[in-house]
């Protein structure tokens, strides 16, 4: 990944090595590990015992859950 990020900085004639850049990449990777994170977890362990199996009819909150989204048009 960080060396496709090198290759469209130089691509839009930026210079990967200057100095404000040259952790561009590393920096774009642990972006989008963070970002994409949720696809390796488990949402059971997320959501724990928040399920039930009751008839319900109105609206049930689950609080604290952390969530991030990325679209695929932003990449």
């Amino acid at each position: 990944m960080q060396e496709a990020v090198k290759a469209i900085l130089k691509h839009i004639g930026e210079n990967p090595k200057r100095e404000g850049l040259r952790d561009t990449p590393m920096r774009v990777r642990k972006s989008f590990e963070f970002l994409t994170q949720g696809y390796k977890q488990d949402p059971q362990q997320i959501i724990g015992k928040a399920i039930f199996r009751e008839k319900c009819d109105h609206m049930i909150i689950v609080r604290d859950i952390e969530i991030y989204s990325l679209c695929e048009h932003h990449l």
